[in-house]
């Protein structure tokens, strides 16, 4: 089981990621928003940088090695789930989460050109509004999967590298 463990973890990340995109796709037009709680908004935006809309701007040329990047960071991050995916269930929750957020994005770029961010956070402090970039249940399993790594990674500072950990 260990060994499916990251795999497993991307294809629901997938399917979640598909489901929310699909549903923002459908109900919400393409520049509105609708609050939903106090600081979380859904909206509709295209990303067609990367993280925080890095090179949207970009031309052709600068889209296709964007394209050929991200391509090759999601083969590295296949290898390694293949080849790391069996060291604890930390390990491979993270690798599963951090593949199937960097699949889940590829997917839109492949099908749209772009990438759909639907999840908008702001606060309220005195006069002013601050707000963190759109985001979408990709977004945030390649954080939240990058985060177990580090915290797993801090919390075993004497392991060698090849012992598997036991949780």
């Amino acid at each position: 089981m260990r060994r499916a463990l990251p795999w497993l973890t991307a294809a629901g990340v997938i399917l979640f990621d598909r489901l929310t995109k699909a549903a923002v796709l459908r109900w919400l037009v393409h520049g509105s928003w609708v609050n939903v709680l106090p600081g979380v908004t859904l909206t509709h935006v295209h990303n067609r940088g990367i993280a925080f809309s890095l090179f949207a701007d970009g031309g052709p040329l600068t889209r296709i090695l964007l394209q050929a990047v991200i391509v090759a960071a999601v083969v590295i991050i296949a290898w390694t789930v293949y080849r790391h995916g069996d060291r604890g269930r930390l390990t491979s929750v993270a690798l599963g989460l951090i593949l199937g957020g960097a699949l889940g994005n590829l997917l839109d770029r492949i099908l749209y050109g772009w990438v759909v961010d639907f999840i908008h956070l702001w606060i309220r402090i005195g006069g002013g509004t601050y707000s963190w970039p759109d985001f979408n249940v990709a977004d945030s399993a390649i954080t939240v999967g990058a985060a177990l790594l580090i915290l797993h990674e801090l919390r075993r500072p004497g392991e060698t590298e090849h012992a598997p950990d036991p949780d």
